[in-house]
């Protein structure tokens, strides 16, 4: 029997997939603290919002199954409400509306006031920019952009998320200089594509602008990039890169693939040759940069000579962080159309062969590292370890330096120079000079 619950309303938001949706969950709760409500992140509360992700099968999986467990949490009792936003709610909301009846409200990516005012609250529009960051104080994402025009026949983003359009330079500063006066010391600039920004607004690509108003921003001492699109990238922004020391010599442009054949079915804008000379002038303008990417193996079409190309590639360029993922074959994206002909089992070989080879890669470049001295930041203490990082490691997806908490005290949040004493595949072991 299903039992009311008596506790005061406290809303428990839920946050699946990329930064951009941990962004959107803290502007959300930031207006909802606004308008009075008692609001907590991943923890106990009796009415639940979950932002999903819709991107590919596995996190659609994950999004479906959670809305799952909290549709019987409120059929047993155990949370009053269960409301549902974010990407795959954007994509299948009549499906999901008719599978899982039980949720009380679905909303989509644009709907924040009226998610709001299903919650009891209002949507203030003095907040903008405000929010209750979800991260350790001393980083948060800064979103420059939401959506994107990039034709890519594999991503469905564009009908999640919609056309790309770039934020104000004032209102990212005015964001910024708030994080900043809440002890944010690193700014994470997010996108669907950073390389686009400001094409909409100021009719150019304006990113490196955007970046000379941020860096006189105090308290911020770091500016990271992820996300660029590698056609188009506005170049001025290395020679920034080079001569600012607050932007991080890292930079986050997913590639994708490298076979020319591949590269024009998935409707990148780009080949082999122009990919490779981009990445060599990325090296050439900022000298000791950090390039993440990311790729797809498995792609329909794709042959084992397509691979090894790709693979051979990824030998060559030796990238210092690199993400594999498989192939997801995504309704109403231009790749739908084409058989799904990879088999399954052999799109896990080869992304369990790239991450083999740049395990690899990684432990070369860590072993160099053996020695040098960085400046890091302490983002936390875990086990018996403080957990740092360098300006060429964003959170959650790079290389940690490790630092033993028996020996050393640092404080969490706080820079410090780390010497470097050792090294595995993706960790690094320091202890502090000073």
């Amino acid at each position: 029997m299903r039992t009311k619950s008596v506790k005061k309303n406290k809303i428990n938001v839920i946050t699946l997939g990329c930064s951009k949706n941990t962004y959107d969950s803290e502007v959300l709760m930031g207006q909802l603290k606004a308008s009075g409500k008692d609001v907590v992140h991943e923890q106990e509360g009796n009415i639940v919002v979950i932002n999903t992700c819709g991107f590919i099968d596995n996190a659609k999986a994950e999004s479906v199954n959670t809305i799952l467990e909290y549709a019987d949490k409120k059929e047993r009792g155990i949370v009053d409400k269960v409301f549902v936003t974010g990407c795959l709610s954007e994509r299948y909301r009549p499906d999901l509306e008719k599978e899982i009846p039980n949720v009380d409200q679905y909303f989509g990516t644009t709907e924040l006031p009226l998610l709001l005012k299903a919650l009891g609250a209002d949507y203030k529009h003095e907040l903008l920019g405000e929010r209750l960051t979800t991260t350790p104080k001393n980083y948060a994402y800064l979103k420059i952009a939401e959506g994107c025009d990039r034709p890519c026949s594999f991503c469905a983003i564009p009908i999640m998320r919609g056309k790309h359009v770039s934020q104000s330079i004032e209102k990212l500063v005015k964001e910024a200089e708030g994080l900043a006066k809440n002890g944010v010391k690193e700014l994470i600039l997010i996108a669907q594509d950073l390389t686009y920004y400001g094409l909409d607004l100021y009719k150019k690509r304006n990113l490196a602008e955007l970046l000379e108003n941020l860096v006189k921003v105090e308290g911020i001492e770091w500016i990271r990039l992820h996300y660029a699109f590698p056609t188009g990238f506005p170049m001025d922004v290395l020679e920034l890169m080079k001569r600012e020391p607050k932007i991080c010599n890292y930079i986050d442009i997913p590639l994708q693939h490298i076979s020319d054949k591949i590269l024009k079915s998935m409707k990148r804008g780009t080949t082999y040759e122009k990919t490779t000379r981009l990445l060599k002038d990325f090296r050439e303008a900022v000298p000791g940069i950090a390039i993440r990417t990311t790729l797809i193996v498995g792609y329909p079409g794709e042959t084992e000579e397509d691979f090894q190309i790709l693979r051979d590639w990824v030998q060559e360029m030796k990238f210092d962080r690199l993400g594999c993922f498989t192939y997801s074959h995504e309704e109403n994206t231009g790749a739908y159309a084409l058989v799904d002909d990879v088999p399954e089992e052999v799109k896990q070989a080869r992304a369990a062969e790239i991450m083999d080879l740049q395990s690899q890669i990684s432990w070369d470049l860590n072993q160099e590292k053996i020695g040098q001295t960085f400046k890091c930041v302490i983002d936390r203490k875990e086990g018996q370890y403080f957990v740092g990082r360098t300006e060429f490691d964003s959170p959650d997806v790079d290389n940690e330096v490790l630092i033993d908490a028996s020996q050393f005290y640092l404080k969490t949040g706080d820079f410090a120079e780390i010497k470097i004493i050792d090294a595995t595949e993706f960790d690094l072991y320091g202890e502090p000079i000073n």
